[in-house]
C-alpha cells in the first residue's frame, strides 16, 4: 500500500460528478487509505465494508473533534458556537451520548414520525401543483428542497413566516454549493441562527406545543432534562440530518433513476418496489459521501493498519456500501436489489434516529413525483447537472420535463 496520501479532490467538478472510480481504486489499493481532505487534512480513509462496520461501532474511536490532534477541525467550528454545536449527539460519546439519545427519544417518537405521513403527502401534492402545468421545473429548488424545509419546520414548530429565513440561514450554516466554505458568512449564519433559535426555546417553554421542539423541552429521564446548549445543538443536528441530507435523497434519487431508464421503468410499473428503491438509492450514492469521521482515542490498528492517536479516521459508507465482498455487482442500480444493509445511515449506537422520517420523506416525493410527472426527463445533458461539494452529496440543482398537466 503507498503511503503517500491520496487527494480527494473536492474541487473538481468531473470528481464531485462521478467520485466511484477514484473511491474503487482507494478500495482496491488497501483497506484503510491515507488520504488528504479539504483545507489539506490528513484522515485514514476506511474503504471496505466488514472493516467500516466494525469500525462504527469501536469504542477506541471517538465521535467528538476534540479528541482529534489536529488543531484545524475544531477551528472549523464557529467560535462563538462551538459549545453548543459539540453539545449534540453526533459529536459525542458515551455516557452523554447515551443520556442525549435517550431524551431526545422520548420526544422523538415513531408514532410522531407516522402520524406526519398525510401532512408530507399534502405539502408534496402542492409542491408539484404549482409545477404541473408548465412542463418544466427545477427538482431541487422547486420540490426537494422546499419538502424537507417545511416538513422540519413544522415539526419543530417553528412559525411559517419564519421559514424562509430559516433556509436561509442554514444554507449559509452550511455554505451550500461553496468550496471553500466563507467561515465570516458561516459564522454570521450561526449566530442569527442561535439568536432565533433561543427565542424559539423561551416561547416554547412559556407556550409549548404539540411539535418536537415542545417535546424535547419537556422530555426528562428521572431528573435528567436537555440543557440550553443541547436543545440548540439538537435543533441544529436536525437541520443537518433532517433537511439537507434529504434534500439530497430526494433530488438524488431521482437523479439516479434518470440516468438508469430502466431502473425508472420498473418502478413505475411496480410501485411496491420504491420501499427497496430508497435503500438502493442511499446505498448506491447516498447523500453523505464519503462517509462519517472519527477520531482515534489511542494508537490502533484497523484492518492491519496501525492509525495514529488522535487522527482522523473517515469510514468511508459511500465506499463500503459498493464493496463488491459484500454486495454482488456492487456498481449496478438495482431497484429489485433485496439484501441491502447499507451504511448510509450509519451503525451502532450513533445510528440515525431520523432514518424513519427520512425515509418516508424519499419514498412519499419519489413515489409521487413518478406518479405525476409522465415523461419526466432531463433538461439539460447530465454532465451539465452541478453536484454539492463537501460531505453532503446530491445535485445542486436538476432542471427537468415532462408532460404538463392541469
Amino acid at each position: 500500500m503507498s503511503e503517500r496520501p491520496v487527494l480527494l479532490p473536492y474541487a473538481d467538478p468531473a470528481f464531485l460528478a462521478d467520485p466511484f472510480p477514484l473511491y474503487r481504486e482507494l478500495r482496491e489499493e488497501g483497506p484503510v487509505r491515507r488520504v488528504v481532505l479539504a483545507g489539506g487534512l490528513d484522515a485514514w480513509l476506511v474503504t471496505r465494508y466488514e472493516d467500516a462496520l466494525a469500525a462504527l461501532s469501536d469504542p477506541r474511536l471517538s465521535s467528538d473533534v476534540r479528541d482529534a490532534s489536529d488543531p484545524r477541525l475544531l477551528a472549523q467550528l464557529p467560535q462563538t458556537e462551538r459549545e453548543s454545536m459539540l453539545s449534540n449527539m453526533l459529536r459525542s460519546d458515551p455516557p452523554d451520548h447515551t443520556r442525549l439519545r435517550r431524551l431526545v427519544s422520548k420526544a422523538f417518537t415513531a408514532r410522531r414520525v407516522a402520524g406526519m405521513r398525510p401532512r408530507i403527502q399534502a405539502v408534496t401534492d402542492g409542491l408539484l401543483d404549482a409545477v404541473v402545468p408548465a412542463g418544466r421545473a427545477d427538482l431541487v429548488a422547486d420540490f426537494a428542497l422546499p419538502l424537507p424545509v417545511t416538513v422540519i419546520g413544522e415539526l419543530l414548530g417553528v412559525p411559517v413566516d419564519d421559514r424562509h429565513e430559516f433556509q436561509r440561514w442554514t444554507d449559509r450554516m452550511t455554505m451550500r454549493g461553496a468550496e471553500p466554505p466563507d467561515m465570516a458568512v458561516v459564522n454570521e449564519a450561526w449566530q442569527h441562527m442561535r439568536a432565533y433559535v433561543t427565542d424559539l426555546i423561551r416561547a416554547k417553554r412559556a407556550h409549548p406545543g404539540d411539535d418536537l421542539l415542545s417535546g424535547l423541552i419537556t422530555a426528562r429521564d428521572e431528573e435528567q432534562r436537555l440543557n440550553e446548549d443541547e436543545l440548540i445543538a439538537m435543533v441544529f443536528l436536525l437541520l443537518a440530518a433532517g433537511y439537507i441530507t434529504t434534500v439530497n435523497l430526494i433530488s438524488g434519487g431521482i437523479a439516479m433513476l434518470l440516468a438508469h431508464p430502466g431502473q425508472l421503468d420498473l418502478l413505475r410499473a411496480d410501485p411496491e418496489l420504491l420501499d427497496g428503491a430508497i435503500e438502493e438509492f442511499l446505498r448506491y450514492d447516498g447523500p453523505v459521501n464519503p462517509g462519517i469521521a472519527r477520531f482515534a482515542r489511542e494508537d490502533i490498528e484497523i484492518a492491519g493498519v496501525s492509525v495514529p492517536s488522535g487522527a482522523t479516521v473517515l469510514i468511508a459508507s459511500a465506499v463500503a456500501d459498493r464493496d463488491p465482498a459484500r454486495f454482488p455487482d456492487p456498481d449496478r442500480l438495482d431497484v429489485t436489489r433485496r439484501d441491502n444493509a447499507h451504511l448510509a445511515f450509519g451503525h451502532g449506537i450513533h445510528y440515525c434516529l431520523g432514518a424513519p422520517l427520512a425515509r418516508l420523506e424519499g419514498h412519499i416525493a419519489i413515489g409521487t413525483a413518478l406518479r405525476r410527472l409522465p415523461g419526466l426527463a432531463l433538461a439539460v445533458d447530465p454532465d451539465e447537472i452541478r453536484w454539492r461539494p463537501g460531505a453532503l452529496r446530491g445535485p445542486l440543482s436538476l432542471p427537468v420535463t415532462f408532460e404538463p398537466g392541469g
